[in-house]
């Protein structure tokens, strides 16, 4: 019997068989506009699938997820000085080039790691510099006119853009090194991590709290809104009683939320805890680390070189 007649017999049947969509022409059914509750708690809970789906990339065995966490930590703070000192878009294509290796190394899907980066970047950074790339900030050879103002062509200016361009790169290139981080390293061993090298107690305290217990509150809230859509008859109106719902929900949410850091400060001190991360494995730098260490100074001088040069 092949693989996929035995998936067949193994998933349900009302799970393969598909569903009619709603035709956008109005044949079928009318669209109906989400609620905006619906649509976080949706958004939430796609959340928690890709934190999940980081857990299980970070327990691979890949390049990076081999490495001490100690030295990726610092070999990323090396790496990004030296992609924040470039002044050439060559040099951070380059570095660019670079995490997508590393990527494919510490086997990562190289589409989620693409779109994980990229879903930034235009989102915020190109709506910072787009305003820069215009003659009328940035003077220049004007390349793309858009207007004329008193006789002279306005756009486009290609210092403008080629300014653009290196925030750009460079931001993409800082957010790929830290994507590399955090999804080849598992979160207790970071702050572990993090701790190691310095970073204060109350720092590392308010980060796991933080990252730990936002999910079970998104598990609340998630609750108290089935909960009331399942004791609602009829079709849910965006009204004033769905603010009021928004409200009070967020209210509760306080209230338990306040309970909850006490009941869980309460039972961390009574089992020893004084604030650092502890994990079940001792860190212990290997040859491995220490040559990753050494390739890692070697990039960094090899990108500020090779700027450099560039310049001039």
């Amino acid at each position: 019997m092949t693989q996929a007649a035995e998936e067949s017999l193994r998933v349900p049947e009302w799970l393969l068989q598909g569903e009619l969509a709603m035709c956008p022409c109005g044949c079928v059914g009318k669209r109906k506009k989400g609620s905006y509750v619906e649509k976080t708690l949706s958004g939430g809970a796609g959340l928690l699938r890709q934190v999940m789906f980081s857990d299980d990339v970070s327990a691979q065995g890949g390049l990076l997820q081999r490495l001490d966490p100690r030295v990726k930590f610092v070999s990323l703070i090396v790496l990004l000085v030296a992609g924040g000192l470039a002044r050439n878009i060559p040099t951070l294509l380059a570095m660019y080039a670079v995490t997508l290796a590393l990527a494919a190394a510490s086997r990562l899907p190289i589409g989620f790691f693409v779109k994980r980066v990229w879903l930034f970047v235009p989102i915020f950074t190109g709506i910072v510099v787009l305003p820069a790339t215009l003659s009328v900030v940035t003077h220049g050879h004007v390349v793309l006119t858009l207007w004329h103002w008193h006789g002279h062509a306005e756009g486009f200016t290609g210092q403008g853009l080629t300014s653009a361009g290196l925030v750009v790169s460079r931001v993409a290139v800082s957010i790929s090194l830290v994507v590399l981080l955090t999804l080849t390293t598992p979160w207790v061993r970071l702050l572990a991590a993090l701790r190691a090298v310095g970073v204060p107690r109350i720092f590392i305290l308010i980060i796991g709290m933080a990252y730990r217990y936002i999910f079970l509150l998104l598990g609340a809230v998630t609750d108290m809104y089935e909960a009331r859509k399942a004791r609602t008859i009829g079709a849910t109106a965006h009204d004033r009683g769905a603010r009021a719902f928004v409200g009070a929900t967020g209210g509760a949410l306080f209230g338990k939320a306040h309970q909850l850091s006490e009941e869980v400060h309460q039972a961390m001190t009574a089992r020893g805890y004084r604030g650092d991360a502890k994990t079940l494995e001792r860190f212990a730098l290997t040859r491995f680390d220490v040559l990753a260490a050494v390739c890692c100074l070697a990039l960094a001088a090899a990108v500020l070189t090779g700027d450099h040069f560039l310049g001039h």
